[in-house]
């Protein structure tokens, strides 16, 4: 299944090959999309295919008649905002946080979601081209401020980017399979918007409800020291009254109405609706973190490198640091030797610690071996008594899918810095440094032969691997003015 829309055309002009790529999984097909889009269309398109039918098989708790979303919206907002008011009631009370046990669960957390989040907003890329029709403004907008309107501040991409790379979390590309699968999704519906614009519409709708985990997640990140804007920022502009979910619904309701079948319209927003289910999501991903599991794993792909790095007078428990490291099975053991040998103090402060010393320190000899995010584990690993890491493992948190039933079932019961100019050409004295290109794309929007080629134009370098970069905030910009022009 291919789609006619050719917003992706600059990768074509770039002379990159675009033959037909053959992909065997969702994170595959994830970095083919961000690389070479046309390459990987068909493949995106199949992949769409059979991601709906998989769906299918999932509950879908919208109203029958569309008619009644607007109130189902309003009242699965007022179910969440009574459960996170007691869930804030609870905390004051003395409850522990309800998903974090410590900060490097949260930054797992923020490295286990980064697939979805650094494409925030794709699968509404594939709306660009209808800009003429005013029925499309809503998905438009809601990808326009996504995008922050080309604001770098406000642009969801860019701050989760600065976000990771604040806490050592860049470093996401080898997380598992279904990580990918959401990321995959929406890159499969923006290259294929024509093909499958109701389940554009459907997953638009799903996607732009706000979630009780986002407003949980935020409290918490805000109170182990972490930026929680990111997240902070989608609670208002996915707000039920007049933000992204409210413009779902509009959406839906106007481009059903031009449908010539407004029945089956209906069904395949459903269908669309369903693949926000799909892979991993916030809770399931929280509740994978396994603290000494993570470490594990941090300490065996260390060993790659590590393996032959060390001085045979490196020993623990007899045996060179280097022959511990040869075997990544040996970790665990390793690990325990540490502590044993006294090396590592556990439930004590780091500072105890002499392999802490190793990393951290003066004359740290270890110096900049692992990242800030893997120091964190280490610390929390060393500072948690291995009893409570036991005890961890056997709190399980629910299914933000699951609770969110629980909740809509009770709610039918009861019934930041400066702006960028935003203008459209920003005139230069000539030979102005460091911005060539976007004084070149100025060129280029004001040579136009009219407002549909500059609009096409600037949708090209609104895609998701490209807009949140200097041109693409700028193109967005620029399109967002020409837009209400």
């Amino acid at each position: 299944m291919t789609s006619t829309f050719a917003v992706d055309s600059p990768t074509r002009a770039t002379g990159r090959d675009t033959r037909p790529v053959q992909v065997s999984s969702a994170r595959d097909l994830y970095f083919a999309l961000m690389d070479n889009p046309a390459a990987a269309l068909e493949a995106s398109g199949a992949f769409l295919a059979a991601q709906i039918e998989v769906a299918r098989a999932e509950p879908c708790e919208l109203p029958d008649a569309v008619w009644q979303l607007q109130g189902w919206i309003q009242g699965r907002a007022e179910s969440v905002g009574i459960a996170y008011r007691e869930y804030l009631a609870a905390r004051k009370n003395g409850a522990p946080r309800r998903y974090f046990t410590n900060k490097s669960h949260a930054l797992y957390f923020l490295k286990g979601v980064a697939p979805t989040k650094l494409v925030d907003g794709a699968w509404l890329y594939g709306t660009l081209s209808r800009w003429e029709n005013p029925e499309f403004h809503p998905l438009i907008k809601t990808y326009l401020e996504e995008l922050g309107d080309g604001v770098p501040d406000k642009n969801h991409v860019t701050l989760y980017r600065r976000l990771l790379a604040a806490h050592g979390c860049e470093h996401w590309e080898t997380l598992p399979e279904d990580h990918f699968v959401q990321g995959a999704i929406q890159l499969a519906l923006a290259y294929n918007a024509d093909a499958f614009l109701p389940e554009v519409v459907g997953y638009n709708l799903g996607y732009e409800q706000l979630p009780l985990h986002l407003l949980i997640t935020s409290y918490e990140l805000n109170e182990l020291g972490i930026d929680p804007y990111y997240f902070t920022l989608h609670v208002t502009v996915d707000n039920a009254g007049s933000g992204h979910a409210h413009k779902a619904v509009q959406a839906l309701r106007h481009l059903m109405a031009q449908s010539g079948d407004p029945a089956a319209f209906f069904q395949r927003v459903l269908d669309g609706y369903r693949l926000n289910d799909l892979g991993a999501c916030t809770t399931s991903v929280i509740g994978a973190f396994d603290l000494e599991a993570e470490l594990v794993e941090i300490f065996s792909a260390k060993a790659a490198i590590g393996k032959n790095m060390h001085s045979d007078y490196c020993r623990v428990a007899g045996r060179s640091v280097n022959d511990w490291l040869a075997d990544p099975r040996q970790i665990p053991e390793f690990l325990t030797k540490l502590e044993e040998s006294g090396w590592i103090q556990r439930g004590e402060d780091v500072e105890q610690s002499r392999f802490w010393r190793l990393i951290q320190g003066e004359r740290a000899e270890m110096f900049g071996v692992f990242s800030s995010y893997e120091q964190q584990v280490l610390r929390d690993w060393i500072t948690t008594p291995r009893d409570a890491i036991a005890a961890a493992r056997t709190t399980r948190v629910l299914s933000h899918r699951a609770r969110q039933r629980t909740l809509d079932s009770l709610t039918q019961h009861a019934q930041r810095s400066g702006y960028p100019e935003r203008g459209l050409i920003r005139r230069r004295p000539a030979g102005t440094g460091g911005d060539s290109e976007l004084h070149q794309l100025e060129q280029r929007v004001a040579a136009a032969a009219g407002k549909p080629e500059a609009m096409a134009m600037l949708a090209q370098l609104m895609s998701p691997s490209v807009h949140h970069t200097a041109i693409g905030l700028m193109a967005t910009r620029m399109y967002s003015q020409l837009l209400d022009a």
